[in-house]
C-alpha cells in the first residue's frame, strides 16, 4: 500500500463543475466544517450502487456544515460515458444533491492517491485528511450496512472525537488513467 494522506493536508484543487463554476478546495474550507471528496464517475456500477448512500449523507449532514464533492478523473477518451457533457446528464438523471466536478488532467486524483470509484476522503476544516476509503460495508443494501465507515468518521469529526477507523481499502472500479 502506498503512502497515505491520513493526517496530512489534502492537495488543493481548482476544477470545473457541471454547474459551469470553478470549484476551489480553499473556498470549501472557508465555508464548511468538513468536506467529503468522493472520486466517482458515471459508468461504474459501484458508484451507481452507492449514489443513494451518498445523497443521504449529504442530506443528513448539510445542516451541520458538511459538503460532499464528487470528482470524476476518468479518461473520457477511453471512456466517453465519463465526458463532461455526460457528467451533466448523469447528475440530472441521478438528482445529485452535491457538486460534481471534472479532473481532466487527473492531477488531483494522482495527488490524493485515489485508486477506485467510489473512494472517499474526509477532510477537516483545515484541509487535513481524516478518513480515506469505503463509504460503508454494503454497496447493495443500505438497510444491511453493518459498518458505515464514512458516516462514523463524519460524526466523530464533528464531535471532535478521534476517528476510530481512519482508512479502509475502497472497492469498486479502478480509475481509468490516460496512457
Amino acid at each position: 500500500m502506498q503512502g497515505t494522506l491520513i493526517d496530512r493536508y489534502a492537495p488543493d484543487f481548482e476544477l470545473p463543475g457541471i454547474d459551469d463554476q470553478v470549484h476551489h478546495l480553499a473556498r470549501y474550507l472557508e465555508k464548511y466544517r468538513a468536506i467529503v471528496v468522493i472520486f466517482m464517475c458515471n459508468h461504474c456500477p459501484y458508484v451507481r450502487l452507492y449514489l443513494n448512500h451518498l445523497k443521504q449523507l449529504q442530506q443528513d449532514y448539510q445542516e451541520q456544515g458538511v459538503i460532499l464533492v464528487g470528482i470524476n478523473a476518468n479518461d473520457a477518451t477511453q471512456y466517453p460515458d465519463d465526458s463532461f457533457e455526460n457528467m451533466k446528464i448523469f447528475a440530472t438523471e441521478q438528482e445529485l444533491n452535491f457538486p460534481y466536478i471534472r479532473d481532466i488532467t487527473q492531477d488531483v486524483a494522482h495527488c490524493f492517491g485515489a485508486k477506485n470509484t467510489p473512494e472517499a476522503f474526509l477532510l477537516d476544516r483545515s484541509g487535513i485528511v481524516r478518513y480515506q476509503g469505503l463509504i460503508d460495508d454494503n454497496s447493495t443494501a443500505p438497510e444491511n450496512v453493518g459498518v458505515p465507515y464514512l458516516k462514523n468518521a463524519i460524526a466523530q469529526l464533528l464531535n471532535n472525537e478521534p476517528i476510530t477507523t481512519e482508512r479502509t481499502n475502497a472497492i469498486g472500479c479502478s480509475i481509468k488513467w490516460r496512457h
